[in-house]
C-alpha cells in the first residue's frame, strides 16, 4: 500500500478522475498499459521530460505496461499548448530527425529489454490513416466553447491574434491516439491537463473505457522559466557530464530542494535533511551534491566525480580544463576583416558573430585569460601562433594558427 501511495504522490500534481478510483484500479492486480506521449520539436529529452520517463520507470518495476508514444504526426501540426502565436508547423523530415534519439535517450531511465520492455510507438501508424469522415466524426464529440475556453486561446482573443483551425486539431488527435492505443492511464506535465483530458472523454464517448490522467510537476529552466526546448533553458539527459555537472550548478539556489525531489531518487528523509541543511550551511554545498548525483544518474559514478573535480579546477579556481580541445585553422581560411568574433565563431565555439558580441558584452568572451569587451574588434592573427579561448562558463578551446 505504502509503495502505490507513493506512486501516486511522490511528483504527482492531479489524477484523474480521483487518487482513489486509481487506487482501486491498482489493487485489481491486473497490468495497466500506461503511455507517455513525446512532442519531437527537439531532438533532446531533458529533466523536465526526464520526471515522467522517471514515473513510467516506477510502474514498469510494478509490472504495468509502458509506452513511449513519439508525436510524429501531431509533430506536424504543432501543440499550441502555451503558445501565444501559432507554432510554425515542422516537416515530416524534421520530426524523424529529431526523434530518431529518443529510445536511446529514454534507455537511461526505462528498459526496452526483457520480459516487461517498454515499447516504442509513433501516432503516425493510425492518425495518418484517418479520412476527413473519421475526424468529422471524432470533432462531433465536442463543442467550439469547450476548445476555445483554454486560457492561451482566450489570451489571443484579447489580443486580437490569430488561431488557425488546426489548433483545435491538436488536442482531438492527441485525444485519439488513448483510443488508437487502448490505453488505460496517461502520464504528462500539468501543461498538457488539457488534452490528456480530452483524450479521457474522448475514450468515454468512443470505447466506452475510463482512462486514467496522472499530471506531473513542470521543473524550470536554467533561466527561472519553464524547462523547454524552446526557451533553450533545458539541462538534456545526454548532455556531456561536464556541461550537465556546470549547468545545475548555474541554477538559482531557491531550485536546489526541487530539483533533489523532482530529479533524484532521494527518499523522503533525506529530502527532509536537505531542507534543513539548506537553512544553516553555504547552498554550493549542496548544489554540489545534487549535481554529482543527477549526474551519476545519466553518466555514472566515476564521470560525476570526474565532473566536480573539473568544475572545481575551472570554476571555481580559475584553471584551465584539465582536457582542452585543441584545433588548427588556416590564417587564409579567416575571411577580412579578422576580429575576436570571427575567430570564435570559425573554431565552432560560437554559433554566430552575434553570439560572440553578446558574449562579450556580458563578459563572457576570454583570450588568452584576457576579457573581450568589443568582439568586433580586430585581432592581429598573423602575430599570434595560437590563442586559448574561453566562450561562456564552460566551452574552452585552444586555436593553433596555420598558413
Amino acid at each position: 500500500m505504502e509503495q502505490t501511495s507513493n506512486l501516486l504522490t511522490r511528483n504527482v500534481a492531479s489524477v484523474y478522475p480521483s487518487k482513489e478510483a486509481f487506487v482501486k484500479r491498482l489493487k485489481a492486480k491486473k497490468p495497466l498499459k500506461i503511455y507517455l506521449g513525446i512532442d519531437p520539436s527537439s531532438p533532446k529529452i531533458h529533466l523536465g521530460n526526464a520526471i515522467a520517463l522517471w514515473k513510467l520507470e516506477e510502474f514498469q518495476k510494478l509490472g504495468h505496461k509502458i509506452i513511449l508514444l513519439i508525436g510524429d504526426f501531431t509533430g506536424m501540426i504543432g501543440d499550441p499548448t502555451d503558445k501565444t502565436a501559432t507554432r510554425p508547423p515542422l516537416t515530416r523530415e524534421q520530426v524523424l530527425e529529431n526523434s530518431k534519439t529518443y529510445r536511446y535517450q529514454a534507455s537511461k531511465i526505462l528498459n526496452f529489454s526483457g520480459k516487461n520492455r517498454a515499447e516504442v510507438k509513433y501516432n503516425s501508424t493510425w492518425l495518418a490513416k484517418l479520412n476527413f469522415g473519421d475526424l468529422v466524426k471524432l470533432a462531433a464529440n465536442f463543442t467550439i466553447q469547450r476548445f476555445i475556453e483554454r486560457d492561451m486561446f482566450q489570451k489571443r482573443l484579447s489580443e486580437k491574434k490569430p488561431i488557425s483551425l488546426h489548433e483545435f486539431l491538436y488536442p482531438l488527435m492527441q485525444g485519439y491516439d488513448s483510443v488508437a492505443m487502448g490505453v488505460d492511464a496517461e502520464i504528462g506535465g500539468t501543461d498538457q491537463t488539457f488534452n490528456m483530458l480530452i483524450g479521457r472523454e474522448l475514450m468515454q464517448k468512443v470505447s466506452g473505457k475510463e482512462k486514467f490522467v496522472l499530471t506531473l510537476p513542470l521543473l524550470e529552466g536554467t533561466d527561472g522559466r519553464k524547462m523547454s526546448k524552446s526557451f533553450n533553458n533545458s539541462i538534456d539527459i545526454d548532455e556531456p557530464a561536464n556541461e550537465m555537472f556546470g549547468k545545475i550548478m548555474s541554477l538559482k539556489d531557491e531550485l536546489i530542494v526541487k530539483y533533489f525531489e523532482f530529479c533524484t531518487r532521494e527518499d523522503e528523509a533525506r529530502l527532509k535533511e536537505i531542507k534543513q541543511r539548506l537553512k544553516e550551511e553555504n547552498p554550493i554545498n549542496l548544489k554540489k551534491e545534487l549535481a554529482k548525483n543527477i549526474v551519476t544518474l545519466y553518466h555514472g559514478s566515476e564521470q560525476a566525480k570526474k565532473a566536480q573535480e573539473e568544475f572545481e579546477r575551472v570554476v571555481q579556481n580559475k584553471e584551465l580544463p584539465a582536457l582542452l580541445e585543441e584545433i588548427e585553422v588556416s590564417r587564409t581560411s579567416l575571411k577580412k576583416p579578422v576580429t575576436y568574433a570571427s575567430v570564435s565563431a570559425s573554431c565552432g565555439l560560437v554559433s554566430s558573430i552575434s553570439e560572440a558580441v553578446r558574449l562579450a558584452q556580458q563578459g563572457g568572451l576570454v583570450f588568452d585569460e584576457q576579457k573581450i569587451r568589443n568582439a568586433r574588434d580586430p585581432f592581429d592573427v598573423e602575430g599570434k601562433n595560437e590563442v586559448t579561448i574561453q566562450a561562456g562558463k564552460r566551452r574552452w578551446k585552444k586555436v593553433k594558427f596555420v598558413k
